[in-house]
């Protein structure tokens, strides 16, 4: 397994681990697929301030993890919001694990103090995976989603580098 920053060609299977979290689950508040298109230009966009980072194996992408900016204003400048997807069926494989640890080394480096994550909840194998490396829950927004018939909260994660 490699894990790699981001190439504008990868954006094809970006969209097809992505558009799994759009379709079948409540992870993410998308609800319409991307296609590779709007993949590559979301690539370009992000990659072009902040690190996004693959992890593949054997020429095939199973996750993948980036950070873009947290807000619009000025003053957070030095905070980052957090993202992360592993391709259905091989998220055992600690792979997630993997992925933080290298992309939390990179952003230690650059001008990020502090890194954000929303999850949508419940969802135990994130929230697991954050507290793993240090985040601590720091909100809670009751039904501000709204997906596949039925109301989302929304928890807020974060850790200071």
């Amino acid at each position: 397994m490699i894990i790699r920053y981001i190439e504008e060609s990868d954006a094809e299977s970006i969209a097809e681990i992505y558009n799994y979290y759009v379709e079948n689950t409540s992870f993410t508040g998308d609800e319409t697929p991307f296609s590779a298109e709007h993949m590559k230009n979301r690539i370009n966009d992000i990659s072009k301030n902040y690190p996004w980072l693959v992890l593949e194996e054997n020429s095939e992408i199973l996750g993948y993890v980036y950070v873009n900016q947290w807000r619009f204003r000025s003053a957070y400048r030095h905070s980052a919001e957090l993202s992360v997807y592993i391709r259905n069926g091989v998220r055992t494989k600690g792979l997630g694990s993997m992925l933080f640890t290298y992309l939390l080394e990179d952003l230690k480096k650059r001008n990020v103090h502090t890194v954000i994550s929303a999850i949508v909840l419940p969802n135990k194998a994130s929230i697991s995976l954050h507290e793993k490396f240090g985040f601590k829950k720091v909100a809670h927004f009751t039904e501000v989603g709204y997906k596949f018939e039925k109301w989302l909260d929304l928890g807020y994660w974060e850790i200071v580098l």
